[in-house]
């Protein structure tokens, strides 16, 4: 199984029960998850901006092969750059559809 988790809103809790739920699905002892990514866009953002307080969890679960990806459409209206941005996010043009391509392609979505 595959999992996407969609970081939208800007509230810290979400942030954190996002990232939490990231580390849960990585340490399922069942086997049966694969793969998990996490798609910030919106407030979401914030998660994963360099001067945010989720850097050092982020960069956790990176070295563990979840993928962050970063908004692009986001940062422009945020008026952010990529270089605000924890390393080794990943820009898509648009969260959303990012989203939905995973979904097309058997990921299920989870939004904390």
């Amino acid at each position: 199984m595959q999992s996407v988790i969609h970081l939208v809103s800007g509230d810290e809790t979400e942030h954190r029960t996002a990232l939490n739920i990231a580390r849960n699905l990585l340490e399922d002892e069942s086997d049966r998850i694969d793969d998990v990514a996490v798609v910030a866009q919106a407030g979401g953002i914030h998660a994963v901006t360099s001067d945010g307080e989720h850097g050092e969890t982020v960069r956790s679960l990176m070295d563990d092969g979840v993928p962050f990806m970063g908004c692009s459409n986001t940062l422009e209206a945020f008026d952010l750059a990529e270089s605000d941005l924890i390393d080794g996010v990943e820009m898509v043009p648009e969260g959303a559809v990012e989203v939905t391509r995973l979904q097309d392609e058997g990921w299920a979505y989870l939004r904390p």
